[in-house]
């Protein structure tokens, strides 16, 4: 299953390169998913990190996901794939409680999907300075507000022990890059 959906993500997001780069958007949950394989999720989670924004940026829905890899790995895309037609504000509020209100394996897809997401765009802040942030739907202010608050609900319901060390990468990332 994870070869097939690390397949599937190469071939739906062809062509597509990452903000501020030339780097193949592939590149992008790949990495994800290699987080979760090492963090020890299971094969649904890790091929959730593949697909993760399949549905969002490309043509594939929801249904093609299901049919492809079954309604688990379905469930943890559709609930980590943001409603275009709300606003910026909307969308990342939702992210927010449901990383807050979430299952273990959602909180972990997503952060290591967020994890990934920041250590790019440190590169890339070390790289063209803050002019970075005109590449983004909303400023620094806004993107500060976001990921500290992912920081303030991504543990909520876990045990300690329960909690993978890149959460607490990403909080420190957070941390760096906003404070």
């Amino acid at each position: 299953m994870i070869e097939k959906a690390k397949a599937f993500a190469a071939k739906a997001h062809e062509g597509q390169k990452r903000k501020n780069s030339s780097e193949d958007y592939v590149v992008h949950p790949i990495r994800v998913a290699a987080l979760l394989e090492h963090a020890g999720f299971r094969e649904e989670v890790i091929s959730a990190g593949y697909l993760h924004d399949v549905v969002e940026d490309t043509s594939y829905t929801l249904k093609n996901i299901e049919r492809e890899f079954g309604l688990d790995v379905k469930d943890l895309v559709a609930a980590h794939t943001e409603d275009k037609s709300k606003s910026w504000k909307e969308r990342k509020q939702h992210t927010i409680d449901t990383v807050r209100e979430g299952s273990f394996e959602l909180k972990a897809l997503i952060i290591a999907d967020k994890l990934d997401n920041l250590r790019s765009l440190q590169k890339d802040i070390e790289t063209y300075g803050i002019e970075v942030w005109n590449n983004f739907n909303a400023g620094a202010d806004a993107q500060k507000w976001y990921n500290q608050s992912i920081v303030e609900g991504m543990t909520n319901g876990l045990e300690s022990e329960e909690v993978p060390s890149y959460f607490d990468e990403y909080k420190q990332l957070v941390e760096q890059t906003f404070d």
